[in-house]
Formats: structure tokens, sequence, C-alpha cells
């Protein structure tokens, strides 16, 4: 066992690449990039306009 293993991609749970770190491949980069794109992921906060509060 290495003395500092690699931290597991959070796509697919594979060992993470220096080169495309934290994924461990840029297959798995393009993907989580594809959910954030998508919508898939957001980041919980308050809504930025007042026609943003009327929508919720």
């Amino acid at each position: 066992m290495p003395a500092n293993p690699s931290p597991a991609c959070p796509i697919c749970g594979r060992p993470s690449q220096p080169a495309t770190r934290p994924f461990c491949s840029p297959r798995c980069r393009a993907v989580d990039l594809g959910r954030w794109l998508g919508g898939t992921y957001a980041v919980p906060g308050e809504p930025e306009t007042p026609e943003d509060r009327d929508a919720e």
C-alpha cells in the first residue's frame, strides 16, 4: 500500500491522477463539468433578485 494513496475520483471512485486531479481521467472530468452545466449540481443560497424570490 502506498504511503500517500491518491484520493478517490468523485465520479467513479478510482484513484485520482495528478494530471486530472481530483478526477482519474479526462472523461470523468468532462462528466463532472457536464453535471455542473446541466444543473445536476447546485450550490444552495439565497435568491439573487426579487424575481427569483417570487419564483419560489
